[in-house]
């Protein structure tokens, strides 16, 4: 940042020259402690110089590569912020489709249970278990430091039909059996030249063997025997690999197998039915 900024509106003209103007607002207001709105009727006031300082930490970070949502610790997902940190996936809008999918499929006022495979962030789970505020919500990732930020977002939301497990996939859920399960899990292949790009998030939780299919197949796999009848199974995936997922939901005997597209219309989420009979 240049000496000649020393206002607000003088940083963000600086600062719109070396990141997307959005991202200059996002930054200066979490170096303010400021909400974004703040930041349009104070133009003129001035920056201390350790806020500056702040602020052109958080635009050399993101200029290398950084995402938004780590430096400033908070990405929207639903209808609410959620802490985020390395050791989480970013949450994105794609995967509300999941969410919508699997609340459809959730009568209201009823006491089911759900698990959410691979919670990361909290993301699924919470949005869940806020809609739902009738249903358990089990959230299982086999990464304790993911488990942290996830039950501290519950507990900011004041959630507490939600609990939380560590392990792997269905491992945690005990013998146990939920009327709908649902993972966003990773399905980059390992090796695709689009992880370079998202080098800063967790790899475990982007790329999962060769074709991008193996905690995808592990879940397939597991899920029935952790299922009541009639029970759903929801997995987010990549664009392409719509046809494979539903292939392997059908080999392991699900029945009324689809594929939903995403706002923009591509292939993104996955899903069938265990056993003879829909919720109702």
């Amino acid at each position: 940042m240049t000496p000649a900024a020393t206002d607000i509106a003088a940083a963000l003209c600086h600062a719109r020259a070396r990141v997307e103007p959005a991202e200059a607002e996002l930054l200066l207001a979490h170096a303010l402690g400021r909400p974004r709105s703040w930041l349009y009727a104070h133009g003129d006031e001035p920056l201390a110089p350790a806020v500056q300082a702040a602020f052109e930490a958080l635009l050399q970070r993101r200029q290398a590569g950084e995402p938004v949502a780590y430096l400033t610790g908070r990405r929207g997902f639903w209808r609410f912020e959620l802490r985020v940190t390395p050791a989480t996936l970013i949450p994105r809008p794609e995967t509300e489709r999941l969410v919508e999918l699997a609340l459809e499929r959730l009568p209201a006022g009823r006491a089911l249970r759900v698990a959410d495979l691979g919670t990361g962030s909290g993301a699924i789970a919470l949005a869940i278990a806020c809609e739902r505020p009738w249903a358990r919500v089990v959230a299982t990732d086999a990464s304790a430091a993911a488990l942290a930020v996830a039950r501290a977002n519950a507990e900011a939301l004041a959630l507490g039909n939600v609990e939380f497990r560590h392990g792997d996939w269905c491992a945690p859920l005990h013998g146990e059996r939920f009327d709908l399960i649902a993972s966003n899990p990773p399905y980059v292949a390992e090796g695709d030249p689009h992880l370079d790009a998202l080098r800063h998030e967790p790899p475990a939780a982007l790329a999962s063997g060769a074709d991008g299919l193996d905690a995808i197949r592990a879940i397939v796999r597991d899920a029935p025997a952790h299922l009541a009848a009639g029970g759903w199974l929801l997995l987010e995936h990549g664009y392409d690999q719509g046809a494979a997922v539903r292939a392997l939901l059908r080999a392991a005997g699900f029945v009324e197998v689809v594929t939903e597209r995403d706002l923009e219309g591509r292939e993104r989420v996955s899903l069938g039915r265990c056993g003879p009979e829909p919720l109702r």
